[in-house]
């Protein structure tokens, strides 16, 4: 069983970054296999919506994302992680986000990957430093439906507000039990 954690925030040891930590370590207490992308390594262009997916379900564009792809469709479990910026996960979160549309149409145009019987499921991990009621509206939106585009079903999140300080979550050990328990719910399937 594997765990893909994909950490979403420029900033390393970030709070995201503590937290998608945590979870993985619980994912893999439960005997997950974890693996950690950090998206800030990755060359990953934005998508250009020449939809040259729609022949065969691959993008046309040739950079890290390609790897990614095969992460993704090979992972149980995907932990996805951004902090908030502007009410919204990170830009580089997003490419990948966005590059996923050759995956919707493998799934959802061409009826490719219908023989995978798993039932995979995934996870979304904020940190934001304001106490705004919405938000993690818009970015809980776009990852149900990047989820749903990649065939993992929306199970759980844990959306901390009111931190911004680098490494500040630490002070936050409810949260971090949180991380890890997320991590292990998600590979038990709670």
């Amino acid at each position: 069983m594997k765990a893909l954690g994909i950490m979403g925030s420029p900033r390393r040891r970030s709070n995201t970054d503590i937290l998608l930590d945590k979870a993985l370590e619980g994912a893999r207490e439960v005997g997950a296999e974890v693996e950690k992308v950090l998206v800030s390594k990755l060359k990953i262009s934005p998508c250009l919506e020449i939809y040259a997916c729609l022949k065969d379900g691959d993008c046309a564009i040739k950079d890290d994302m390609q790897s990614l792809y095969k992460k993704l469709l090979e992972a149980d479990h995907v932990i996805f992680a951004s902090p908030m910026f502007f009410y919204g996960i990170t830009s580089q979160a997003k490419a990948i986000i966005d590059r996923c549309q050759a995956l919707w149409v493998r799934r959802h145009v061409l009826g490719m990957g219908k023989e995978d019987n798993r039932v995979r499921r995934g996870a979304f991990i904020s940190v934001g430093a304001t106490q705004g009621k919405k938000l993690f509206d818009g970015a809980v939106l776009t990852v149900k439906y990047f989820f749903d585009a990649i065939g993992v079903k929306y199970s759980g999140d844990l959306l901390v507000r009111g931190i911004d300080k680098k490494g500040q979550i630490e002070e936050h050990p409810e949260a971090l039990e949180d991380a890890f328990r997320l991590g292990q719910e998600l590979v038990r399937g709670k």
